[in-house]
C-alpha cells in the first residue's frame, strides 16, 4: 500500500438553494466519518489523506451521492 497522500475535490449536483438535499448531505457525512481531513466549502468538498484510503473513499462517495439522487459529480484527484 502506498503511503503517499492524495487530495480529492468533489462537487455534487444538482445544486439546491438553501437545502443541499440528501445527495449532498449523505455524501458529506460519509466523508466526515472517514477519519480523513475534510473541508466543506460552498461549492465543493475536499478530502485529504493516504492515497489508498482516499481512492477507496472516492468510490464510496460516488455510489452514495448517486444513490441519493445526484445527477452529476465533478471530481478531481491529485497525488500530493
Amino acid at each position: 500500500m502506498n503511503s503517499e497522500k492524495a487530495k480529492a475535490e468533489f462537487t455534487i449536483e444538482p445544486f439546491m438553494e438553501g437545502d443541499p438535499g440528501p445527495h449532498v448531505k449523505e455524501t458529506i457525512s460519509l466523508a466526515k466519518e472517514s477519519g480523513l481531513d475534510v473541508e466543506v466549502g460552498p461549492f465543493g468538498t475536499t478530502v485529504i489523506g493516504e492515497q489508498e484510503r482516499v481512492f477507496e473513499l472516492v468510490s464510496e462517495l460516488v455510489k452514495t451521492s448517486m444513490g441519493h439522487g445526484a445527477s452529476r459529480i465533478s471530481l478531481q484527484v491529485t497525488c500530493i
